[in-house]
């Protein structure tokens, strides 16, 4: 213990089996620590505060002796009884087989008398000292600080953990990896400190934490997500990073869609939600060669025009960016639009398999002379606009910010209507009707934007969003004999675009259209 040489051991996915929010019977706890070995966890933890009136001898014994994985015992966060008792329930825990005790650094002075009891029990487990740190994650020289102060207690491993308030602290997490001389667990909790699990084998992390299914915790990636997704034994240290920048994310099936066709073009890299607050402190906080791209969701599209270096002319007519990617050469951020064929060819894929190509004798788009009624004016709904306007159609735009549907219908030639007056809108036969707004999206599944009565009078249906899969919108309009187009489909065309810039490959499109086809 305490070697200046750094172990680097392979990266282990640990489940915690109790949270400081419930107390749970030991019984429950054997029953967790078989779930999480089927979920596909390496390791549990057992925070000894959450065991239901814990009594050491019984129920150590009970955990330890039915362990199917190897056990972290965490010491309790706050102890108001005796210290003798503290300290004999972690012996009995080292005695009995606990892999890793975990103490804090307040509590460290009880460190050198568990490592002589572990010596004397012949144990291998190895010991831990956490410093959890409340607040706004404190400024790199603190934290290096805190660093060298648990590695001076001489534990096998030492454990950060601080609370993300925003994405570009983790960067400070990161770097610490570099630093450090012995084995490091570091991480942010919270949803925006997500990637700093995810992403930290890359780094130098050797523990990942990972949520059993029915036991969600805010900025843990589920176990499931982490085997069939991520396979974080895949990434390294020349691993690409590329993400997801949106508000929310964690809707987003991006990584499940990504991540495993990297994998199976043999491409190293690994896609990654990023939930973004600022976009100025984030461009210029995460601006490593390492994170190779991005792509851009609601509500920035449009917003990030600005971070980019060059923009592609189609993006830039449209004034929407979904997709950017790091030049290599010189690290310039290069922003594209691949929403906008994606939309367009899905829905003329759609007119087309029904029939409607025009005799199948012009080259013209199924959509040439239709009514094209667009609802919102956003990101999604520009690249909607100018895709209908490229083949020919005749646009009426609505949005809850007037003057922003009004500069849109201008940009294209068409007509602009408030709102308000969406729901009396009579659309002539033969029209097209998409939705780019948000209406309708996971977990306000209920709402459709406009009249149910007037949904069979549109020859076609479109939906940008895509969970769930089949919005209400879609179901009524199907009832009412309109054909349909999930927004699943332009999900699944502008990734693939993605990806062929992501990479410099071509898609494995067809692998690609079966991952989206069982997964969503």
């Amino acid at each position: 213990m305490g070697s200046n040489e750094l172990i680097k051991p392979s990266v282990m996915v640990c489940a915690p089996i109790t949270t400081t929010q419930q107390s749970v019977s030991t019984e429950q706890i054997v029953n967790g620590m078989h779930q999480a070995k089927a979920e596909g966890a390496d390791m549990v933890e057992i925070r000894l505060q959450c065991v239901t009136n814990f009594n050491p001898l019984h129920d150590l014994k009970v955990i330890l002796q039915n362990k199917p994985l190897p056990v972290l015992i965490v010491d309790w966060q706050k102890w108001e009884g005796d210290e003798n008792m503290r300290l004999e329930a972690l012996q009995l825990a080292v005695e009995l087989g606990a892999d890793f005790v975990e103490v804090e650094l307040k509590a460290a002075s009880c460190l050198q008398t568990l490592v002589e009891h572990k010596r004397n029990y012949n144990s291998h487990g190895k010991m831990i000292v956490s410093c959890n740190v409340d607040g706004i994650t404190p400024p790199q020289e603190e934290l290096l600080q805190l660093v060298a102060q648990m590695q001076a207690t001489g534990a096998d491993i030492i454990k950060l953990v601080t609370h993300a308030a925003d994405i570009t602290e983790i960067i400070r997490i990161f770097y610490l990896f570099s630093c450090c001389r012995v084995p490091l667990i570091a991480y942010s909790v919270g949803e925006r400190g997500l990637i700093s699990q995810i992403l930290s084998p890359k780094f130098g992390g050797f523990i990942v934490y990972g949520s059993l299914a029915g036991n969600t915790i805010p900025g843990l990636p589920s176990l499931d997500s982490l085997q069939k997704a991520y396979e974080l034994e895949h990434v390294n240290a020349d691993t690409k990073v590329f993400g997801l920048i949106s508000k929310p994310v964690s809707h987003s099936k991006g990584p499940i869609l990504h991540n495993p066709s990297f994998r199976h073009v043999n491409y190293n890299g690994i896609y990654v939600p990023m939930f973004v607050d600022n976009l100025e402190e984030f461009f210029s906080t995460y601006t490593s060669p390492d994170i190779s791209g991005f792509s851009v969701g609601f509500p920035y599209k449009e917003k990030v025009l600005r971070f980019c270096d060059e923009v592609h002319p189609l993006a830039q007519s449209i004034e929407a960016v979904n997709t950017i990617i790091r030049r290599p050469k010189d690290g310039k951020l290069v922003g594209y639009n691949t929403d906008c064929e994606a939309a367009i060819t899905a829905i003329e894929d759609a007119l087309i398999e029904h029939g409607y190509n025009d005799g199948g004798a012009s080259l013209s788009s199924p959509l040439a002379g239709r009514l094209f009624v667009l609802v919102g004016a956003g990101g999604a709904a520009k690249a909607l606009a100018f895709g209908a306007k490229s083949r020919g159609a005749r646009l009426v735009i609505f949005d809850i910010d007037f003057d922003r549907a009004k500069s849109l219908a201008c940009a294209v030639l068409g007509e602009v209507q408030p709102y308000e007056e969406l729901v009396n809108f009579q659309p002539e036969k033969g029209a097209i009707l998409a939705n780019a707004t948000p209406v309708g999206m996971h977990p306000n599944t209920d709402r459709i934007p406009v009249a149910e009565a007037t949904l069979g009078d549109y020859l076609l249906v479109f939906d940008v969003v895509y969970t769930p899969r089949r919005t209400r919108l879609l179901k009524d309009a199907d009832a009412a004999g309109a054909i349909t187009v999930s927004g699943v489909e332009m999900f699944l065309r502008q990734a693939i675009g993605q990806f062929n810039l992501f990479t410099g490959l071509k898609a494995p499109e067809e692998f690609m259209r079966e991952i989206v086809l069982s997964k969503f």
